[in-house]
């Protein structure tokens, strides 16, 4: 018997999606539309942005995740110079906006290039380590943090200390899942912790500035500790249940800087308080461990290496924007995944998450 029409229409719409992964990522965007319209004051142009992004998001999704693992791979060792040659092209001809060289005027259109590297650098490091699988050994590791180094720098001289830690991460995660020894990595912190001194003379005077606030906000409460001031007064007024959806007065008094972007986790945190942040933390997790799953069942080691690069990279995203928020972390250009608005951040979280989906639809 046939099936009717419109069923077949949408088992073949639904059958490359994960089906965990999308009910988690359908609570999280749930959430994000009832935040958003409040942070937003209200405003349906930025919920209409949301969701037109949102669809061009799924849509993207779906056709990766319908993909071959393998037929993705191939594009990681053009992407990878691609993404290289435009940060050199920032470096030379990029565009300056509120003193940052980010972004790359292409006539048509103005792009950010460190966004491509977010995707680009944990392919090409997967794709390097699947072609020496059977032969791997120190020097591959070498060559693999150099390709880590190259865009890492780029991005820093931009300055963007913020995507450059989660682009030189994203390479760290797959280093760690290709094998790096235990003591090739504590070497490296140590080695880290006591080369902080020359990081902080190599830093700008508004990093410094970062840190010194992390530290006392309260040293310049109107200057550089405002963000974390009014953010910490909004997560802190919220209480166990929350003041209301609708009801944040640091939201709607205008206490809160750039709070339909960075700073959305404060607006939540006020009007649903600890209840709701732990609804939030659990869909976030849940996505994590889901990501986890798939990287254990992977057939092939550049499966697990990206999908497991792209779990962990998804881990820090959220990890650092609510860290930031809450103030115990430095406040770098970080959004909080699939609550902020922003269309380039959502797209490109997109891509992660349909190559996380391609992967897994090979382990079945």
């Amino acid at each position: 018997m046939h099936q009717p029409l419109a069923k077949r229409i949408w088992d073949a719409i639904a059958e490359p999606f994960d089906g965990w992964l999308m009910a988690f990522l359908g609570g999280i965007f749930l959430l994000s539309l009832l935040v958003l319209y409040s942070a937003s004051n209200q405003s349906w142009y930025k919920l209409d942005n949301k969701l037109v992004y949102t669809l061009l998001s799924l849509v993207v999704m779906w056709v990766l995740a319908k993909a071959r693992p393998q037929a993705i791979m191939n594009f990681a060792p053009p992407l990878y110079a691609i993404g290289v040659i435009l940060l050199v092209g920032v470096e030379l001809f990029g565009v300056i906006v509120n003193g940052s060289q980010r972004w790359l005027n292409l006539g048509i259109v103005r792009i950010q290039p460190s966004e491509i590297m977010k995707i680009a650098l944990p392919m090409m490091l997967a794709w390097y380590f699947q072609k020496y699988e059977t032969t791997l050994n120190w020097k591959h590791y070498i060559v693999a943090a150099l390709l880590i180094a190259v865009p890492g720098a780029l991005v820093l001289k931009q300055p963007d200390l913020g995507t450059a830690v989660l682009i030189m991460s994203a390479g760290f995660f797959v280093l760690f899942f290709a094998g790096l020894s235990w003591k090739v990595i504590i070497g490296g912190l140590v080695a880290f912790a006591a080369s902080l001194p020359v990081v902080w003379n190599m830093m700008h005077d508004y990093q410094r500035r970062r840190v010194l606030t992390l530290l006392d906000p309260m040293q310049d409460p109107l200057g550089d500790g405002y963000h974390i001031i009014q953010s910490m007064i909004a997560i802190g007024s919220g209480g166990p249940w929350g003041k209301g959806w609708l009801n944040g007065s640091q939201t709607h008094l205008d206490y809160i800087p750039e709070r339909t972007t960075d700073f959305i986790f404060a607006v939540y945190s006020e009007e649903f308080g600890l209840i709701g942040n732990l609804t939030l933390v659990v869909l976030y997790l849940c996505i994590i461990s889901r990501g986890m799953l798939i990287t254990a069942r992977a057939q092939t080691l550049y499966g697990r290496l990206l999908a497991g690069a792209i779990t962990l990279s998804f881990f820090v995203y959220a990890f650092v924007n609510m860290g930031m928020v809450a103030g115990i972390l430095p406040v770098v250009g970080v959004p909080l995944p699939f609550m902020s608005y922003g269309g380039t951040a959502t797209v490109s979280l997109a891509v992660a998450l349909g190559m996380l989906m391609s992967i897994g639809n090979r382990n079945r």
